[in-house]
């Protein structure tokens, strides 16, 4: 799939700088907009209309957080190759409709890291599922917009104001620059781990 329109996102971030402004251009194009926790609170507070994951998953969060987004509602949304049939056709038998654009940035762990706390209250800080959602998407660029973070937003809005759709060119880089983010994060948190007690 060269040109992808937009039509459904999902939205989690940690860096709310931006977003407020960018979903509403989402919202004005006609994109159903998806998100979690704080992330949906801030959207709903700027007047948008956006779904719960849980509504999504018909499964509440739970563990403090901790499971939110790991649900085949979600992660088949994301993987399913949109030029493949036999993914079409098992995304109807299964009722769950596909995800064209996933805007996540992750858990500040490096803060976590600065205040020295200790591993116990560190690795609470350690995203689970918004990597899992960056890597997917990254992997399904063919099908999938990543965007790991707001220095992305005005080049994805102006090449949905100029042509209605994300090209493959740029999602391909913002697959890439995802690889390097997610690699960078689990790097970081591989010192901390190796460096500090249990």
């Amino acid at each position: 799939m060269n040109a992808l329109p937009i039509k459904r996102a999902i939205l989690s971030v940690t860096d709310k700088s931006g977003l407020a402004e960018f979903a509403a251009f989402l919202s004005e194009q006609g994109v159903e907009l998806v998100s979690t926790g704080g992330t949906k609170k801030m959207l709903q507070e700027s007047g948008l209309q956006v779904t719960s994951v849980s509504d999504v998953t018909d499964f509440p969060e739970i563990l403090g957080g901790r499971v939110k987004t790991l649900h085949p509602n979600i992660h088949a949304g994301i993987l399913a190759d949109k030029d493949d049939p036999g993914h079409l056709e098992v995304l109807r038998e299964f009722s769950i409709a596909p995800f064209d654009m996933i805007c996540v940035n992750l858990y500040n762990f490096a803060d976590a890291a600065k205040k020295g706390l200790s591993l116990r209250d560190a690795i609470e800080q350690i995203d689970i599922g918004g990597p899992c959602m960056l890597r997917a998407s990254a992997k399904n660029f063919h099908s999938v917009c990543v965007v790991p973070g707001p220095q992305h937003y005005d080049t994805i809005r102006k090449e949905l104001e100029e042509n209605g759709s994300v090209s493959l060119e740029l999602r391909k880089d913002l697959a890439a620059e995802t690889f390097r983010l997610t690699s960078e994060y689990d790097a970081m948190i591989t010192k901390y781990i190796s460096e500090n007690e249990a």
